[in-house]
């Protein structure tokens, strides 16, 4: 796969390297000089230019690219890459990063964008997930279906402590992808037994109820 990424700050570099470990082309294009840290990244090609500019987006052969990343730290530059990308090049898909979270409304098809980032956003969630026991948190919002990646760490008071996951009735629009128990990710079956402590992590259409997600995970019926 070959990727272009737009920033060519600690941000691009290590998506870079992570890129190149697993075997992709990689281009970092950045118009400050001094984010030209080649031997950082020396596996991957380097280009002084400013991505917000056609001239150079042709240069690092965007309409040959699989994916672009708009990793500034810059919302507008992001923004403006992306919508270059997508109407001027045809880049299949375009992944851009998201500064400020009151901008992230805008980082959506119209500009171009078809995965938007939102690193504040996503430390958030891992700070929540990682002190919430029985509350839903998003994880991760896919643009382009409105579907949410959320995260729920099963309480030993749950009413669905001890059953198997054939038998819950799970809310219209959602479906349990995954679930965690001692650090190793299972993808359930029917005949799993879910139980306390378990990371339930679910794919939620964007016309499911969180609330009755919420209350079928959690909430225990009353009792007379």
């Amino acid at each position: 796969m070959r990727v272009v990424i737009a920033g060519a700050g600690s941000v691009g570099r290590s998506i870079a390297r992570e890129l190149l470990a697993a075997d992709h082309d990689v281009t970092l294009v950045d118009k400050q000089p001094s984010a030209m840290r080649v031997a950082s990244v020396a596996d991957a090609e380097w280009l002084l230019a400013d991505a917000c500019e056609l001239s150079a987006l042709t240069q690092a052969r965007v309409d040959e690219c699989d994916v672009i990343v708009a990793a500034t730290g810059d919302d507008k530059v992001n923004l403006v890459v992306s919508l270059l990308a997508k109407t001027e090049y045809g880049v299949p898909r375009t992944v851009a990063r998201v500064n400020n979270p009151k901008n992230e409304w805008m980082f959506d098809e119209a500009w171009g964008v078809d995965v938007a980032v939102s690193t504040p956003r996503i430390m958030t969630a891992m700070v929540e997930e990682a002190v919430a026991i029985g509350d839903l948190v998003k994880i991760f919002t896919f643009h382009q279906s409105g579907a949410d990646i959320l995260e729920l760490t099963l309480p030993a008071e749950s009413p669905l402590e001890g059953t198997r996951v054939g038998q819950v009735a799970w809310p219209a629009d959602t479906v349990l992808a995954a679930l965690v128990r001692d650090g190793r990710p299972l993808a359930p079956s029917v005949d799993d037994t879910l139980e306390a402590g378990d990371e339930l992590l679910i794919v939620a259409g964007s016309e499911a109820d969180r609330d009755a997600l919420q209350r079928l995970l959690v909430v225990r019926p009353a009792t007379t």
